[in-house]
């Protein structure tokens, strides 16, 4: 079950956002709402892979694959953004310090 109330306080404390608004946009089918909802989990959520399952397996792909790092904070959002492609999609582990080395 998804903690919506833990995701608005993580990710939403700049804006005035309901637990629901965040339930609605799920819903919707406002790709702008969706992305935007996807970039503050991405960048902001305190459990990111547990919180990432909200989208469907498809949608999150698409998600990932059309996020822009952004040059502020920019290492950190890579970040993010590549564990989040290695956990649910196998890609490669583009971020040296958490490789094994042999």
């Amino acid at each position: 079950m998804f903690n919506l109330e833990r995701i608005r306080k993580d990710c939403f404390w700049d804006l005035q956002i309901s637990s629901e608004d965040i339930n609605d946009v799920l819903k919707s089918s406002d790709h702008k709402k969706i992305t935007m909802l996807f970039e503050k989990i991405l960048l902001n959520s305190t459990a990111l892979f547990h919180d990432l399952e909200l989208f469907d397996k498809k949608q999150l792909e698409v998600l990932l694959e059309n996020y822009k790092v952004p040059q502020f904070n920019g290492a950190y959002a890579f970040r993010r953004k590549n564990m989040a492609e290695v956990f649910f999609f196998d890609k490669p582990l583009l971020i040296d310090e958490l490789k094994w080395t042999a």
